[in-house]
């Protein structure tokens, strides 16, 4: 018992130390990363840059002047980003002395080359008229959405798709709860029913019941 009251007040007179300790450690590996976003080739500020530590969910963005500040970690590597310009990539140095640190970070263009294209006229108007008319234009977004959403078109889908779990499982609740309603009790035969006749008669010119491959 006497050994174990020794080691409790040893741990709890260590603890403390230990704990000071970790949390100086901590302390002197946070660094205030501030500077300044630039163009290369004109020396100005460049705004809306996205800065982001490189592996975390943790950034900033600079503001219209260029200006930026972000709190990061001895050894981290931090990536800056804009559109129209390279990114790059800079580490925070692990031996840093103190806890600021100012760059000043410039961004060069990132230059895009599209493929050469060569227009050349038509040798007369009427080969252009008939060019154009004849050209196959294909569909855009929304002509291709309509196309896709039309009666013909859904009525194949609907016929060829298999039920999905809503539909089954609501199936299953209406045949359940026409079960429990006729409970007791003969349920009524539709064979004399006229509605339940045409109904039939729409769904096989409709080609429901045809079979399926």
């Amino acid at each position: 018992m006497k050994k174990f009251l020794l080691y409790l007040l040893l741990f709890l007179f260590v603890l403390p130390i230990a704990v000071k300790a970790q949390f100086e450690t901590f302390k002197d590996s946070v660094v205030q990363l501030y500077g300044l976003v630039m163009t290369a080739d004109s020396l100005k500020g460049l705004p809306a840059v996205s800065i982001v530590i490189k592996g975390q969910n943790r950034g900033t963005i600079s503001n219209d002047k260029g200006v930026f500040s972000i709190v990061a970690i001895k050894g981290d590597k931090v990536e800056f980003t804009s559109v129209g310009y390279k990114s790059v990539l800079v580490d925070v140095p692990g031996n840093l002395e103190g806890n600021q640190h100012s760059i000043i970070q410039l961004m060069v263009a990132d230059t895009v080359y599209l493929p050469a294209t060569i227009i050349k006229p038509r040798p007369s108007r009427a080969q252009f008229e008939r060019d154009f008319v004849n050209t196959q234009v294909p569909d855009d977004d929304i002509t291709i959405a309509r196309n896709n959403n039309s009666y013909a078109t859904r009525r194949a889908l609907m016929a060829s798709m298999p039920t999905d779990g809503r539909e089954a499982s609501n199936q299953y609740m209406q045949q359940s709860a026409r079960k429990l309603y006729y409970s007791g009790q003969v349920a009524p035969q539709n064979i004399f029913n006229p509605f339940a006749w045409n109904e039939f008669i729409k769904a096989w010119k409709r080609g429901d019941y045809r079979r399926k491959n």
